[in-house]
């Protein structure tokens, strides 16, 4: 326990230093790291290693061009070059077809979709509130997203030793309760609450964000929290699913304690996305 404190704390000092940067490109390249070795932890959990290098090697590139093309130009090469990886991991399949397992191709392929799709999320939510006209709005979401995971994780975790009872879902993860659950989707609520109240206050000292935090705001984040809690829940038990089926632990060894990137943002999977898009259809026409 020692252990994961240490880290968890070691962790939310240096996403308060990225995040301090989120304006410059140098969050844009952090999220991107943080992604590709989230993808090659996906990799490695399948089985591939050195022989298989061009399986990630083509990832790479395609996501450096989905996370950090900012231009109009750049943006158009998306759909083709989604196109010709796809062609290429079909004729990866053709051409090793006695040594490539197809379920583990197809996983691969499909995980790392998953893990591009929530860490450009993220991305997304700051180029759609610019800094110019939406100040730290962008901030205010990345981190509501954090809190709905983590807050539901921590509640969930703490209810469940607690009062836990009835297995939630006992052949993929046998210690997730439905008491776990209730209290997880309760502990996103509140950790959004808390979130958006301390952003308030702060709003009427500084110009840190742009909305104007009305209670119909408040009626929506209950049911973002309530979503996102088991959106969460989901990611937590699709990235478990996969760790029972491959024999693994652990994705990785990366946050001492706590396992690999996808061991601590399992739960964040579904939620960014989900968060990105109620902020771009709803929030702001309320």
């Amino acid at each position: 326990m020692k252990t994961r404190v240490i880290t968890a704390v070691v962790g939310l000092a240096l996403l308060a230093v990225v995040l301090a940067f989120f304006n410059t490109i140098l969050f844009d390249l952090v999220l991107s790291a943080v992604c590709l070795i989230a993808i090659h932890e996906v990799f490695s959990a399948m089985g591939f290693g050195k022989k298989q290098w061009y399986l990630y090697a083509v990832a790479v590139p395609y996501t450096l061009l989905i996370m950090l093309t900012t231009t109009q130009a750049a943006r158009a090469l998306v759909l083709p070059v989604s196109f010709l990886v796809v062609l290429f991991f079909n004729v990866c399949q053709i051409t090793h077809v006695q040594k490539l397992d197809f379920g583990k191709l197809a996983g691969y392929v499909y995980f790392s979709g998953v893990i591009i799709f929530c860490f450009y999320s993220l991305i997304h939510l700051k180029r759609m509130l610019p800094f110019e006209n939406y100040r730290y709005d962008a901030v205010y979401f990345i981190l509501l997203t954090l809190c709905f995971a983590w807050g539901g994780d921590t509640a969930a975790y703490f209810v469940g030793r607690a009062f836990g009872k009835h297995k939630l879902a006992p052949v993929v993860s046998p210690h997730k309760t439905v008491e776990g659950a209730i209290g997880g989707i309760v502990g996103s609520v509140a950790a959004g609450m808390l979130l958006t109240a301390a952003y308030t206050l702060l709003s009427s000292a500084f110009n840190v964000i742009s909305i104007q935090m009305r209670p119909k705001h408040y009626l929506v984040l209950l049911f973002m929290g309530a979503i996102a809690s088991v959106l969460g829940i989901l990611g937590d038990l699709f990235a478990s699913a996969v760790k029972r089926q491959v024999g693994i632990k652990d994705y990785g060894t990366i946050f001492p304690g706590h396992g690999g990137i996808l061991d601590r943002f399992d739960s964040v999977m579904f939620i960014a996305p989900f968060v990105a898009i109620v902020v771009r259809y709803f929030f702001y026409v309320l």
